[in-house]
């Protein structure tokens, strides 16, 4: 679905004018905002919209971050990254700057948190559409009977890009292309170049049949399907990263019966019984998958963290918050891990949550 803003629909004054007062006050420059503040007024009612300097682009693409409820790992919410490309408007411009980002958040496996930003929505032109929920997802191909193969979660995408031309080879982790919509052009995909998209093989420490698995992941999460609100103004393109924490891949991922449902392959090569729940097979070969992400990924010199390490991060994250006299809005269900819940510190209280913005929202398939 494409998002457009028509003129009647223009951006509120009043929510540019609160994100502007709020961005002079943290920035040290409070007394600059009322002019600032009077400019964009002006702006919207001559335009319908405005514009973002770069700074206010970069303080409110970093203060969503910090405002996701769902995001455990925002402690480091200062160091991410924003690449403007506000002013790229192409298909192949766009997939090109994604590849860039790629790139750019792999860094050799040192991953580090970046979000690239295109054209907002406004009165005049529709913003560019990014289709993919991820940059880097697997194909996912239906069987008969649920018996297909590679990621189910990618079989959307996985149909919408062979309508438009690709073939997939039909594997359980064919890295899915790109597919864009530039400003006033149809949908197209582009593929990734092998360069962009850093694959772990996974392994398992003590275990050396985990290997015959054939099973492996990508490196950097980053998340397209989402829009970057700011101010009044909307960013429907703007794909951002940070790094995976282990129960992500090895126990979402990789474990849930409507995605790879590994759980039983892992139970029977660790010899377990999974004619009986009291076994507890499924939380035993949990255990080990998790063990294997995280094994893998450190030998292969790539960022991950483990859930335990993250769950302490995030209540000093939530500690300087309170410090700094701000909400710290966060989503129960979502902070505290799938694994393990109870042994890490998130599950042992309650939280505020609140719908703040700036904010990385979600917007329609």
């Amino acid at each position: 679905m494409l998002l457009f803003r028509s003129r009647s629909g223009s951006v509120d004054e009043d929510e540019a004018v609160r994100f502007l007062e709020e961005f002079h006050a943290e920035s040290g420059a409070a007394a600059r905002a009322p002019a600032r503040q009077r400019a964009v007024r002006e702006e919207i009612r001559r335009t319908g919209t405005y514009r973002h300097t770069p700074e206010e682009l970069e303080y409110g693409a970093r203060v969503a971050w910090r405002n996701s409820s769902r995001c455990i790992g925002r402690l480091y919410w200062r160091s991410l990254r924003v690449r403007d490309r506000r002013g790229v408007s192409s298909g192949a411009e766009i997939a090109a700057e994604c590849v860039e980002h790629l790139r750019e958040a792999t860094n050799g496996g040192r991953v580090r948190p970046v979000v690239t930003v295109f054209a907002p929505d406004g009165p005049e032109a529709r913003a560019p559409v990014i289709h993919n929920d991820q940059l880097i997802r697997y194909a996912g191909y239906p069987g008969h009977l649920g018996a297909g193969t590679g990621d189910p979660a990618g079989e959307p995408l996985t149909r919408l890009a062979t309508r438009l031309g690709w073939r997939g080879r039909g594997g359980a982790f064919d890295v899915l292309p790109l597919v864009v919509e530039g400003r006033g052009e149809p949908a197209r995909w582009f593929d990734l170049p092998a360069d962009a998209v850093l694959e772990v093989p996974l392994g398992h420490p003590e275990l050396a049949a985990f290997a015959g698995l054939g099973l492996r992941w990508y490196a950097v999460p980053a998340v397209s399907n989402m829009t970057l609100e700011i101010g009044g103004l909307r960013y429907p393109a703007a794909p951002f990263n940070g790094w995976y924490m282990g129960t992500e891949i090895g126990a979402r991922n990789l474990a849930d019966t409507d995605r790879y449902d590994l759980l039983p392959a892992v139970a029977d090569l660790l010899g377990l019984d999974t004619r009986d729940e009291a076994t507890l097979w499924r939380d035993r070969a949990m255990v080990e998958l998790n063990v294997a992400v995280l094994h893998s990924f450190r030998k292969a010199g790539v960022t991950i963290t483990d859930h335990h390490t993250e769950a302490r991060r995030f209540l000093s994250h939530l500690a300087r918050e309170e410090r700094a006299g701000r909400v710290c809005p966060a989503d129960w269900s979502w902070i505290v891990p799938p694994l393990s819940a109870s042994a890490t510190p998130v599950f042992h209280r309650l939280y505020q949550d609140a719908d703040l913005r700036p904010n990385y929202v979600h917007r329609a398939p």
